[in-house]
């Protein structure tokens, strides 16, 4: 897999023929962790996420991560710089070697603006939510589908740029289900791979005669644009306080009444947020709404709660 990698003295790692210094440790979950580098070549920061590989599985998965990276070139979805196994004992870990992306989550963003009592304004909301869009129609248009998108999975960059990380989880976009055996297992990956607040009504109970497709992705668009609407996803607080999900996402949404934003924009997200996967819009038709959408008139760039 990839490039050779040795670790060297004073914190330093070799990837690729180039080496980097080891600077701090960005983030921490159940199976990786991410540090912040800097090229010693180059003097730029790298972001080094590191995934824990338990077994053959583990391998095989984080062998698929590196391969969806290596389908697309395009300013909205995270590149892949480098990449290697290295043997830990009898365990193994994924090195994958991204561009640090210094504006922080999409996820961060919306909680420092609550934090502060504002809400995102129209403008911005348009211009975040349209280049994860871009993104998301790169990857639809090659037959696949992110399907695990959420406020922790973008980026921004210093110019509001949104940039989608994490294609774990992605796969062909569509899913032929043809017997309960198969409806289960789509069922029982979409528990491991897809969270759950921001996951599709389909994937909670999948019928044995069916088909997932792209749209799961479409659903995920829509909780995360209510996200930068309201201050957190239409069910985070379900979520927390424990009460059943997949009930919730079985009722159509209702939208908290505002007059923040445009009638355009609720449509919008109405829309997205359609139950019955079949009447939700494509990728293609979301961007076509939102090129008829303007930016919110100057003076409203945050509203007090």
């Amino acid at each position: 897999m990839g490039q050779a990698l040795c670790v060297c003295s004073r914190g330093t790692v070799s990837l690729g023929g180039a080496r980097y210094l080891l600077l701090q440790r960005l983030a921490e979950g159940g199976f990786s962790y991410v540090d912040l580098v800097e090229g010693l070549r180059d003097g730029r920061f790298y972001a080094l996420k590191r995934i824990l590989c338990h077994d053959k599985e583990d391998r095989q998965a984080a062998l698929h991560e590196v391969e969806m990276h290596g389908l697309f070139d395009h300013p909205n979805i995270l590149r892949l710089v480098a990449h290697c196994m290295v043997e830990k004992g009898a365990k193994h870990e994924a090195w994958l070697l991204l561009p640090y992306v210094k504006g922080g989550t999409l996820w961060s963003e919306v909680q420092a603006l609550r934090e502060k009592g504002t809400f995102m304004p129209e403008q911005r909301i348009l211009l975040i939510l349209h280049g994860i869009c871009r993104g998301l129609q790169a990857i639809h248009s090659k037959g696949y589908a992110h399907r695990d998108l959420k406020p922790t999975n973008v980026l921004l960059d210093e110019d509001d740029q949104p940039v989608l990380m994490d294609l774990g989880s992605m796969n062909q976009a569509r899913i032929e289900v043809n017997s309960s055996q198969k409806a289960m297992a789509v069922q029982d990956w979409a528990a491991q791979r897809c969270t759950i607040s921001y996951r599709a009504p389909e994937l909670f109970t999948v019928p044995s005669q069916c088909v997932i497709d792209e749209r799961t992705d479409i659903w995920s668009l829509g909780c995360m644009l209510y996200c930068m609407m309201f201050g957190e996803g239409p069910f985070d607080a379900i979520f927390q306080k424990g009460d059943s999900v997949a009930l919730a996402v079985q009722n159509p949404i209702t939208v908290p009444p505002t007059t923040r934003y445009s009638a355009a924009l609720q449509h919008l997200l109405s829309s997205m947020m359609t139950v019955n996967p079949q009447e939700r819009p494509s990728i293609n038709e979301v961007l076509h709404q939102l090129e008829g959408l303007h930016p919110a008139p100057e003076g409203q760039d945050t509203t007090q709660i």
